[in-house]
């Protein structure tokens, strides 16, 4: 089941209402995905020399603030962030296997759920009304996001296995479907250096998108890849630091409609979350064919 939403802003006048226009798409997707939601968000894009990491803790009661000053005299460098939700984004003046390192010793109870220049992953159990609420996605800006309704068919119903995963910087994956071969991919994935933190077959075809471009390729090039080493029958929704993708596998039995204005594209599982969006009346509207990759980027 499971319900996908991506929305790409052409309009840059358009980006202080991304998250109000993510969070009804987000709702619009509950009756497939009452038990989770997520979503990457890209805003705020750091300066050179920073990174930002989505921190995320199971209780509301964790002291980000401690973390933060504990952070900034042990490495002795700037570091700012804000609370959303249970998670915590961070803004730091350091290097990434630094941070992750420091974390790892101090805090290993904690969860990276994204890194990079401009991404921001936000994902909790519930139902997808009461995640917008928790979360104020009616607050977040920004250029583009892709989200995820769940309902959890194969595992527990739990925030480690909710979407969107990433396994590099500023690249994130949500998926409706199912890998058939995800087992053997972990395997050779984490030979050549790709770490999982889950069980999930997501999170497979995020670390096999990720070692690609570590190898060279141009995202476009990736997803032709996976589409020949990746079985199973799914549609994914990619987002990168400058845009997103969408692509689904040779049978497309997974549901996908597609809608472009001079002003936005938007992507969703059932036609209901993409019909609220402004201009949506006058939208090119269309099925993603089979094994057809597509492509929004800035460049």
């Amino acid at each position: 089941m499971c319900g996908i939403v991506g929305l790409y802003l052409k309009n840059s006048a358009l980006e202080p209402a991304l998250g109000h226009h993510l969070g009804s798409m987000l709702v619009g997707m509950s009756a497939r995905g009452p038990d989770s939601a997520g979503i990457a968000v890209y805003r705020k894009p750091v300066p050179a020399g920073s990174i930002k990491l989505t921190l995320f803790h199971e209780s509301d009661a964790f002291d980000w603030q401690a973390l933060r000053r504990a952070l900034k005299t042990d490495l002795k460098t700037d570091a700012h962030g804000e609370i959303r939700g249970s998670h915590y984004v961070l803004v730091i003046a350091a290097e990434l296997e630094t941070v992750r390192s420091w974390l790892a010793i101090h805090h290993p109870e904690l969860r990276v759920m994204g890194i990079g220049e401009s991404i921001e992953i936000y994902k909790e159990k519930g139902l997808p009304k009461n995640f917008v609420s928790r979360f104020k996605l009616d607050e977040l800006s920004g250029s583009h996001a892709v989200g995820h309704t769940r309902m959890a068919t194969e595992s527990a119903i739990t925030t480690e296995h909710s979407h969107p995963f990433s396994t590099g910087a500023d690249l994130c994956l949500v998926h409706n479907g199912s890998l058939s071969n995800h087992n053997r991919w972990r395997q050779k994935l984490s030979r050549r250096g790709i770490d999982f933190q889950t069980d999930n077959d997501t999170e497979v075809a995020a670390g096999y998108l990720s070692w690609r471009l570590n190898e060279g390729d141009s995202l476009r090039e990736a997803l032709e890849h996976g589409l020949k080493d990746l079985d199973g029958f799914y549609t994914f929704a990619i987002g990168t630091r400058l845009g997103f993708a969408v692509v689904r596998d040779a049978i497309a039995c997974k549901p996908a409609v597609l809608a472009e204005t001079d002003d936005w594209v938007a992507m969703a599982s059932e036609y209901r979350s993409i019909a609220p969006l402004p201009g949506a009346e006058a939208a090119d509207i269309w099925e993603p064919e089979p094994e057809t990759i597509y492509t929004w980027e800035r460049a």
